[in-house]
């Protein structure tokens, strides 16, 4: 017999975001998901076993052939999608580029990786994959920066 305590226990999905910024251009992934074409920054679910640094890390690796280094964190931030009722945890880190794989094949459902200023970001005709798109952007504009140790893994 189950336990209803259980069967009602709810649990975020944890998500590592890299906000890249290079001479007013920031990295963004187009993707395939669910609800259709969608711009996104390079971020995934955080995995068992790695601290979330390395998993933005991978992520951007995954789906952009960059290499990525965190230097800070921009912020931490909810959102829910009721129809597949999913709320999702988002660290969103502050990335600078240490290198790029070429020859590196980009996951599944990665149409390409693109870099496009704020503005692009705000007219691009593909949607974002949240709103969390946008505000990631302009909180790291706005100079939101917390240092690396704010989320610590024991």
């Amino acid at each position: 017999m189950s336990d209803p305590k259980l069967d009602s226990q709810w649990l975020p999905h944890v998500v590592a975001a890299a906000v890249v910024e290079q001479d007013g251009r920031f990295l963004f992934v187009e993707e395939h998901t669910a609800e259709g074409l969608r711009l996104n920054q390079p971020a995934g679910h955080w995995e068992r076993g790695e601290t979330l640094i390395e998993a933005v890390r991978r992520e951007a690796l995954e789906e952009t052939a960059h290499r990525v280094e965190p230097t800070a964190l921009v912020g931490c931030y909810t959102t829910h999608y009721p129809r597949r009722d999913i709320t999702y945890l988002r660290f969103a880190y502050v990335c600078e580029v240490a290198g790029f794989d070429a020859d590196r094949t980009l996951d599944d459902g990665i149409v390409r990786a693109l870099w496009l200023t704020p503005e692009e970001l705000a007219s691009h005709p593909t949607p974002h994959r949240s709103a969390l798109v946008m505000r990631c952007v302009e909180d790291y504009l706005a100079g939101r920066r917390f240092p690396l140790d704010f989320v610590r893994h024991a």
